[in-house]
């Protein structure tokens, strides 16, 4: 009897060392970036680069189908993360006014439509929350957090307990560089690299500030693959099964230089892991192969209006609407579909090293 109970003890310490040891409880979730993340900040700002009207948050269940400021018919890649890595709530916007309180212990969102790595970036919508503001805006979270926690539980909840994820890039090509007719003289005076250089030490600084108020396991986005959304493939008129050049190439040289970053942070910055999540590849290899995703097209919009790829006009109330949401990549001419977002989430968070590296999301949870 004896050794029975001995055995018994001894199966539960080590089934409590293995809970312990391999399984980290994610508490927190701080989301950074552009629209593909934005889950209503802009509503709460003049801009020009808003959905909070119908049919945007179509599929968004947690709010009866009713739009969020969501750009998509559904969840975002972050808001599925968060989910898979067992959170029980959506981070709230940070301009939300019940962003407050015990509300920002689930983490908060600051990602804001048309933003970008440089404060000029998404200048022609008016107002957007650049990634120094975003960054700005945490560091309130973070004071809020010691007054809620006290200094020594909101270390602890920061850099053991949260997951940091930044989506941020692509407007800096597309409403800033590579904007027609705003940015030839930038295009004329500053070269490619000279432009991909500014963004790699601007990003540099913003995630080392990061690091600096205590944020710990980051993944960082490449961005994706931006010459093959219906807006670039509608103003450019390439066929179905063509994508504009000159964006994909500006978007590789910079994921490129963003892996090295992230490599030379995770050396730098002691206790830090910084994950690099390959978006180029991953959406690239679901529009290449749509239909072994089971979508009918991955080049026209699902919700838009404007020629053969509905890639003109945003989704909005006027707009035409296809019949089944799950069948498209794209939910409007520059967004991915909630069923899109499913499968990067998915990836990201299970996957192997072809698409998060140098590991997957869970494994970062659990350092």
């Amino acid at each position: 009897m004896k050794s029975a109970t001995v055995v018994f003890v001894l199966l539960l310490v080590l089934i409590n060392l293995f809970v312990v040891k391999g399984e980290q409880i994610l508490e927190a979730s701080f989301i950074f970036g552009d629209s593909i993340v934005d889950a209503g900040n802009n509503n709460y700002i003049q801009s020009l680069s808003k959905a909070n009207l119908p049919p945007n948050g179509i599929d968004f269940m947690a709010n009866g189908g009713k739009p969020t400021g969501r750009f998509t018919n559904g969840r975002t890649n972050a808001d599925i993360v968060g989910e898979e890595l067992g959170l029980k709530n959506y981070a709230l916007p940070f301009l939300d006014p019940d962003c407050k309180g015990k509300a920002i212990l689930n983490g908060v969102n600051y990602a804001s439509g048309a933003a970008g790595i440089m404060n000029q970036t998404g200048r022609l919508f008016v107002n957007r929350i650049s990634m120094d503001i975003q960054i700005d805006y945490f560091n309130i979270t973070r004071k809020q957090l010691d007054g809620l926690l006290g200094s020594s539980n909101a270390k602890e909840l920061l850099m053991k307990k949260s997951l940091f994820s930044i989506t941020i890039g692509a407007n800096d090509f597309l409403n800033n560089y590579l904007l027609p007719v705003i940015s030839i003289g930038e295009r004329i005076s500053e070269t490619p690299n000279t432009f991909i250089n500014s963004l790699i030490n601007n990003l540099r600084g913003q995630l080392t500030r990061l690091y600096k108020l205590d944020a710990r396991k980051i993944v960082v986005a490449s961005v994706g693959p931006i010459g093959c959304i219906p807006y670039q493939k509608q103003i450019n008129r390439v066929n179905e099964d063509e994508c504009v050049d000159l964006p994909n190439k500006l978007a590789k040289q910079y994921n490129g230089r963003l892996k090295d970053l992230l490599k030379e942070l995770t050396d730098n910055l002691p206790g830090a892991t910084f994950v690099h999540a390959n978006i180029y590849d991953l959406v690239m290899d679901i529009m290449t192969n749509y239909a072994k995703y089971g979508f009918q097209t991955s080049s026209v919009a699902c919700c838009g209006n404007g020629g053969q790829y509905q890639g003109i006009i945003p989704c909005g109330p006027q707009s035409s609407m296809c019949k089944d949401r799950s069948k498209y990549v794209f939910w409007d001419p520059y967004h991915p579909s909630e069923a899109t977002n499913l499968i990067i989430a998915k990836k990201l968070v299970d996957g192997d090293t072809n698409y998060v590296s140098p590991i997957n999301l869970r494994q970062l949870k659990d350092l």
